[in-house]
């Protein structure tokens, strides 16, 4: 996995722990982005031949969005609109655009998302076994998948071209490192 320039502050879990149903509807939300993104990516023309590999990663993370929701219905929670996620709205700022550039830098945006995921999937898997083993175990069985997307994201920007994605990969671990530490007022995920 990724050498994280910074870890996951201390004030993240306990608030993580306090609100469950909010995490759930926040954890919904972003795997229907994570599938959202996914599709998008298959616009791009340097990634053509990538389309199919693309369209496994959406159908996957639209199965964890079903999920989640069955998860919703079960606990009686009600699946609510997003609430706006600094951390990712600070990552997605920063893609350039212009063509190449745009690509490399939505690919390693979406790989460090993905990558902070199985971090914090891991996390939960145990965090949180006193207060609901199933729940926990549910983020257990996620953890490998998104570790997977991660990868692939990764070697898809660097296949475009390696110099520019593993520049762009130190701007966006730096950018990460300044985003991660900014308390936000809601139970997310990110």
């Amino acid at each position: 996995m990724l050498l994280w320039r910074e870890k996951i502050p201390d004030f993240w879990l306990p608030k993580i722990r306090s609100d469950l149903p909010s995490v759930l509807v926040d954890h919904a939300h972003l795997e229907r982005k994570a599938a959202t993104s996914a599709l998008n990516l298959s616009k791009y023309n340097e990634l053509f031949d990538q389309v199919s590999e693309l369209n496994a990663i959406a159908i996957e993370e639209l199965q964890h969005f079903e999920l989640v929701l069955r998860l919703l219905r079960e606990r009686g929670i009600k699946f609510d609109v997003p609430k706006r996620n600094p951390w990712i709205a600070g990552m997605m700022k920063e893609v350039r655009k212009g063509r190449r550039e745009q690509v490399i830098d939505h690919l390693v945006v979406c790989a460090l998302i993905e990558g902070r995921s199985c971090e914090k999937f891991q996390i939960l898997a145990t965090a949180i076994r006193d207060l609901d083993a199933g729940l926990a175990d549910f983020y257990a069985s996620l953890v490998e998948s998104e570790g997977n997307h991660y990868a692939t994201y990764l070697i898809m920007a660097r296949h475009i071209d390696l110099a520019e994605t593993e520049r762009r990969l130190d701007f966006f671990l730096d950018l990460d490192a300044a985003l991660i530490g900014i308390p936000n007022p809601h139970a997310m995920l990110h």
